[in-house]
Protein backbone atom coordinates (compact mmCIF):
# COMPACT_ATOMS: atom_id res chain seq x y z
CA UNK A 1 0.00 0.00 0.00
CA UNK A 2 1.41 3.39 -0.95
CA UNK A 3 1.91 5.87 1.81
CA UNK A 4 0.12 8.40 -1.19
CA UNK A 5 -3.26 6.01 -0.94
CA UNK A 6 -3.16 5.45 2.77
CA UNK A 7 -3.17 9.43 2.70
CA UNK A 8 -5.58 10.10 0.69
CA UNK A 9 -8.09 7.75 2.77
CA UNK A 10 -7.27 9.20 5.95
CA UNK A 11 -9.50 11.97 7.12
CA UNK A 12 -8.85 15.65 6.06
CA UNK A 13 -7.69 18.00 8.75
CA UNK A 14 -5.71 20.60 9.43
CA UNK A 15 -2.82 18.77 10.40
CA UNK A 16 -2.99 16.66 7.49
CA UNK A 17 -3.23 19.78 5.26
CA UNK A 18 0.24 21.05 6.91
CA UNK A 19 1.93 18.20 6.51
CA UNK A 20 1.03 17.73 2.74
CA UNK A 21 1.95 21.29 2.32
CA UNK A 22 4.97 21.11 3.65
CA UNK A 23 5.89 18.33 1.92
CA UNK A 24 4.97 20.12 -1.80
CA UNK A 25 6.39 23.31 -0.55
CA UNK A 26 10.31 21.38 -1.41
CA UNK A 27 9.06 21.19 -4.91
CA UNK A 28 7.34 24.43 -5.84
CA UNK A 29 8.77 26.89 -3.00
CA UNK A 30 6.32 29.46 -1.77
CA UNK A 31 5.80 30.97 -4.92
CA UNK A 32 4.28 27.86 -5.90
CA UNK A 33 2.22 26.91 -3.31
CA UNK A 34 -1.29 27.46 -3.77
CA UNK A 35 -4.56 26.00 -1.75
CA UNK A 36 -5.07 24.20 -5.62
CA UNK A 37 -1.87 22.48 -5.79
CA UNK A 38 -2.75 21.27 -2.15
CA UNK A 39 -6.05 20.01 -2.67
CA UNK A 40 -4.68 18.23 -6.08
CA UNK A 41 -2.37 16.92 -3.71
CA UNK A 42 -4.67 15.30 -1.32
CA UNK A 43 -7.16 14.15 -4.39
CA UNK A 44 -9.66 16.65 -2.95
CA UNK A 45 -11.72 19.74 -4.25
CA UNK A 46 -9.94 23.28 -3.39
CA UNK A 47 -13.39 24.20 -1.52
CA UNK A 48 -12.81 21.03 1.17
CA UNK A 49 -9.98 23.33 2.02
CA UNK A 50 -11.48 26.06 2.93
CA UNK A 51 -12.92 24.48 5.58
CA UNK A 52 -10.28 24.51 7.79
CA UNK A 53 -8.51 27.29 6.91
CA UNK A 54 -10.11 30.65 5.58
CA UNK A 55 -7.02 32.07 3.33
CA UNK A 56 -3.23 30.99 2.21
CA UNK A 57 -2.26 32.98 5.27
CA UNK A 58 -4.02 31.10 8.00
CA UNK A 59 -2.63 27.54 6.36
CA UNK A 60 0.72 29.29 6.38
CA UNK A 61 0.25 29.95 10.12
CA UNK A 62 -0.46 25.98 10.79
CA UNK A 63 2.14 25.38 8.77
CA UNK A 64 4.64 27.03 10.99
CA UNK A 65 3.05 25.58 13.62
CA UNK A 66 3.62 21.75 12.35
CA UNK A 67 7.27 23.23 11.84
CA UNK A 68 7.57 24.08 15.30
CA UNK A 69 5.71 20.92 16.53
CA UNK A 70 8.75 19.05 14.85
CA UNK A 71 11.21 21.56 16.01
CA UNK A 72 10.09 21.57 19.62
CA UNK A 73 12.07 19.09 21.15
CA UNK A 74 15.75 20.64 19.69
CA UNK A 75 15.00 23.84 20.70
CA UNK A 76 14.03 23.00 24.43
CA UNK A 77 17.16 24.67 26.34
CA UNK A 78 19.31 22.21 27.96
CA UNK A 79 22.42 22.89 30.28
CA UNK A 80 25.19 23.85 27.55
CA UNK A 81 27.86 25.52 29.34
CA UNK A 82 27.07 29.10 30.13
CA UNK A 83 23.88 30.91 28.54
CA UNK A 84 26.13 32.19 25.11
CA UNK A 85 26.89 28.69 24.17
CA UNK A 86 23.07 27.51 25.13
CA UNK A 87 21.93 30.18 22.54
CA UNK A 88 24.12 29.67 20.18
CA UNK A 89 23.07 26.29 20.10
CA UNK A 90 19.49 26.82 20.15
CA UNK A 91 19.81 29.56 17.11
CA UNK A 92 22.07 27.15 15.24
CA UNK A 93 19.04 24.53 15.87
CA UNK A 94 16.42 27.00 14.70
CA UNK A 95 18.91 27.18 11.67
CA UNK A 96 19.19 23.84 11.06
CA UNK A 97 15.30 23.06 10.73
CA UNK A 98 14.48 26.02 8.68
CA UNK A 99 17.16 24.80 6.09
CA UNK A 100 14.80 21.60 5.98
CA UNK A 101 12.23 23.14 4.15
CA UNK A 102 12.25 25.03 0.73
CA UNK A 103 11.91 28.83 1.61
CA UNK A 104 11.68 27.72 5.25
CA UNK A 105 12.31 31.15 6.75
CA UNK A 106 10.07 32.58 4.83
CA UNK A 107 6.84 30.64 5.96
CA UNK A 108 8.22 30.90 9.03
CA UNK A 109 8.65 34.34 9.49
CA UNK A 110 5.94 36.38 10.63
CA UNK A 111 3.35 33.93 10.93
CA UNK A 112 0.45 33.50 14.10
CA UNK A 113 1.26 29.91 15.95
CA UNK A 114 -2.50 28.43 16.14
CA UNK A 115 -0.76 25.91 19.57
CA UNK A 116 1.53 26.42 22.34
CA UNK A 117 3.87 24.24 21.23
CA UNK A 118 6.46 27.36 21.22
CA UNK A 119 5.84 27.63 24.48
CA UNK A 120 8.02 25.49 26.26
CA UNK A 121 11.14 25.80 24.28
CA UNK A 122 10.39 29.88 24.75
CA UNK A 123 10.49 29.42 28.72
CA UNK A 124 13.50 27.45 28.80
CA UNK A 125 15.38 29.79 27.21
CA UNK A 126 14.22 32.63 29.12
CA UNK A 127 14.91 30.96 32.45
CA UNK A 128 18.71 30.04 31.27
CA UNK A 129 18.67 33.27 30.41
CA UNK A 130 17.26 35.41 33.49
CA UNK A 131 19.11 32.22 35.75
CA UNK A 132 22.22 34.01 34.20
CA UNK A 133 21.32 37.41 35.83
CA UNK A 134 19.09 38.86 33.50
CA UNK A 135 16.29 40.30 34.34
CA UNK A 136 12.72 39.16 32.93
CA UNK A 137 12.64 42.58 30.35
CA UNK A 138 16.16 41.88 29.14
CA UNK A 139 15.76 38.12 28.84
CA UNK A 140 13.06 38.41 26.35
CA UNK A 141 14.63 40.76 24.56
CA UNK A 142 18.24 39.01 24.29
CA UNK A 143 15.87 35.84 23.00
CA UNK A 144 14.06 38.06 20.74
CA UNK A 145 17.14 39.60 18.87
CA UNK A 146 19.00 36.55 18.79
CA UNK A 147 16.07 34.79 17.24
CA UNK A 148 15.07 37.94 15.28
CA UNK A 149 19.00 37.85 13.41
CA UNK A 150 18.30 34.14 12.86
CA UNK A 151 15.04 34.32 11.05
CA UNK A 152 16.94 37.08 8.57
CA UNK A 153 19.74 35.32 8.07
CA UNK A 154 18.36 32.55 6.78
CA UNK A 155 15.65 34.32 4.53
CA UNK A 156 18.83 36.17 3.12
CA UNK A 157 20.25 32.27 2.66
CA UNK A 158 18.09 31.00 1.18
CA UNK A 159 17.74 33.11 -1.29
CA UNK A 160 21.19 33.38 -2.66
CA UNK A 161 20.09 29.77 -4.87
CA UNK A 162 18.99 26.70 -4.43
CA UNK A 163 21.14 25.16 -1.86
CA UNK A 164 22.25 27.45 0.46
CA UNK A 165 23.33 25.03 3.03
CA UNK A 166 26.46 24.13 0.58
CA UNK A 167 26.25 27.63 -1.50
CA UNK A 168 26.66 25.18 -4.61
CA UNK A 169 24.58 27.33 -7.71
CA UNK A 170 24.48 30.37 -5.26
CA UNK A 171 25.74 33.51 -6.96
CA UNK A 172 29.07 33.73 -8.97
CA UNK A 173 31.25 35.65 -6.68
CA UNK A 174 34.01 35.74 -9.35
CA UNK A 175 31.94 37.98 -12.04
CA UNK A 176 30.33 39.76 -9.28
CA UNK A 177 33.75 40.91 -8.34
CA UNK A 178 34.38 42.07 -11.91
CA UNK A 179 31.11 44.31 -11.91
CA UNK A 180 32.55 45.98 -8.55
CA UNK A 181 35.95 46.19 -9.92
CA UNK A 182 36.05 50.43 -8.97
CA UNK A 183 34.15 49.43 -5.23
CA UNK A 184 37.39 46.37 -3.84
CA UNK A 185 35.87 46.71 -0.58
CA UNK A 186 32.45 45.76 -1.69
CA UNK A 187 33.69 43.24 -4.28
CA UNK A 188 35.44 41.32 -1.69
CA UNK A 189 32.94 41.60 0.67
CA UNK A 190 31.09 39.15 -1.18
CA UNK A 191 33.40 36.29 -0.61
CA UNK A 192 32.89 37.32 3.17
CA UNK A 193 29.47 37.38 2.72
CA UNK A 194 28.13 35.10 0.02
CA UNK A 195 30.25 31.72 1.00
CA UNK A 196 30.03 29.52 3.54
CA UNK A 197 27.47 30.13 5.32
CA UNK A 198 27.41 28.25 8.29
CA UNK A 199 30.52 30.26 9.57
CA UNK A 200 29.35 33.17 8.76
CA UNK A 201 25.90 32.69 10.65
CA UNK A 202 27.79 31.71 13.44
CA UNK A 203 30.15 34.63 13.51
CA UNK A 204 27.39 36.71 12.92
CA UNK A 205 25.68 34.69 15.93
CA UNK A 206 28.66 35.14 18.14
CA UNK A 207 28.67 39.44 17.51
CA UNK A 208 24.90 39.53 18.76
CA UNK A 209 25.36 37.16 21.59
CA UNK A 210 28.42 39.74 22.94
CA UNK A 211 26.47 42.37 22.02
CA UNK A 212 23.62 41.12 23.99
CA UNK A 213 26.14 40.38 27.02
CA UNK A 214 27.70 43.87 27.00
CA UNK A 215 24.28 45.68 27.08
CA UNK A 216 20.97 43.59 28.30
CA UNK A 217 22.69 41.50 30.95
CA UNK A 218 22.40 43.13 34.17
CA UNK A 219 20.67 45.84 33.23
Amino acid sequence: MSSVSSERRAPLDRRRVADTALRLLNEVGLDGLTLRAIAGELDVKAPALYWHFKDKQALLDEMATEMMRRMSADLTARPAGDWRETLRLMMGGLREHLLGYRDGAKVYAGTRFTDLSYAEPMEASLRVLTDAGFTPAAAARAWFTAYSYTIGYVIEEQAMGPDPATGAEGYDLDARGERLAAQPLAAQAGYEMFQDHRAGFEAGLDAVVEGIAHTLRGR
